[in-house]
């Protein structure tokens, strides 16, 4: 694990694991609050901008990784069997593009694109945009012709205006601590989430809660095929068969859920933890034993250009519980009427 992923596995434990040094930052929290309070009341009122087409934003309010983006993935998909052209719109981290806003296109690296644009693009072929100012990215798509747009990560980016928003959450982790920052990882008030028209519990069950308000709704990443990292072909999920060894190698914002899926699949994972948006290089797979290299596909598409061919990424599903999609088709059906 390099130094960077130590730093934040320290803040992490610290978030979840409610350990009491971080108690010492209260008055940051307080001042973090206020700021964001006032930030988003002066963007929400006076800086807010429509572009003129439907944007639905997918986010979170805790640091780390959630599950959006194969959510993201689900929904282009439903957008895309209503005949509708969709656009997603990106912050692009970690990407170093030549210009911005940038256009996904079949020629774009990871490096250039970032890895989870350009997982979304390979994954559906809808038009992706990348640029710190979301509205950029949302002008040029809809420029191009794009019906409705999707904002990955976008909740706090409150100078894009929005038709719906959808917030997600790691039933795993949960709320950590219940902190904002640098106390805890929200990113604001759980108080946030009664506002927002979706809010998806990614869990491994799809069981409702009854606990939960009637605008919550379980997700649970089923695994689909594995995928070489090479040349992207597909293979079934039995192609590796149960009590095999791997390396398992994760750059990912919870990677023990991806490790729990392995284990789940009957493999027997050896660990390599690297933080979210990690820039991989071959130097990061020189292992001491010889095993079978497993990876998420978001990590895979960073891999591809040195991959071995027997290397192989894991390819899952956003399945929802049943009761979602009716409430989002409704919601559609007030956007977009049919004929």
């Amino acid at each position: 694990m390099g130094q960077s992923a130590d730093r934040d596995a320290k803040w992490t434990s610290a978030w979840y694991g409610n350990k009491r040094w971080v108690y010492a930052l209260l008055p940051l929290e307080g001042l973090f609050r206020v700021v964001a309070y006032l930030r988003r009341a002066f963007i929400v009122l006076w800086r807010q901008v429509n572009v003129g087409v439907p944007v639905i934003v997918v986010g979170n309010i805790s640091v780390g990784g959630t599950g959006k983006t194969p959510l993201i993935i689900a929904l282009v998909n439903r957008l895309q069997a209503r005949g509708l052209k969709v656009g997603v719109i990106s912050r692009g981290y970690g990407s170093a593009a030549p210009q911005y806003p940038y256009v996904v296109s079949e020629s774009s690296s990871a490096r250039e694109a970032g890895d989870e644009p350009l997982s979304i693009w390979r994954a559906t072929g809808c038009a992706v945009c990348i640029d710190a100012d979301r509205v950029a990215a949302a002008r040029i798509l809809k420029s191009a012709g794009c019906d409705v747009l999707l904002s990955d990560d976008g909740l706090q980016h409150y100078r894009l205006g929005r038709t719906l928003e959808i917030a997600v959450i790691d039933a795993e982790r949960g709320f950590g601590n219940g902190h904002c920052l640098p106390v805890g990882p929200l990113r604001e008030p759980r108080a946030r989430l009664l506002s927002v028209d979706f809010v998806v519990v990614n869990q491994t069950s799809l069981e409702g809660d009854t606990t939960f308000p009637r605008h919550y709704y379980n997700m649970r990443l089923e695994p689909k095929h594995w995928f070489r990292v090479k040349d992207l072909s597909r293979l079934p999920l039995e192609h590796l068969s149960q009590g095999s060894h791997v390396h398992a190698v994760a750059g990912i914002g919870n990677p023990d859920r991806f490790f729990a899926t392995l284990s789940k699949l009957g493999l027997v994972s050896e660990c390599h933890i690297y933080r979210d948006h990690h820039t991989f290089t071959r130097d990061n797979f020189q292992f001491r034993q010889s095993l079978p290299v497993v990876m998420t596909s978001k990590d895979a598409v960073k891999c591809q250009s040195f991959a071995e061919p027997e290397w192989l990424a894991l390819e899952v599903d956003a399945v929802l519980e049943k009761r979602f999609w009716p409430k989002f088709e409704h919601e559609l059906d007030t956007l977009f009427p049919y004929e």
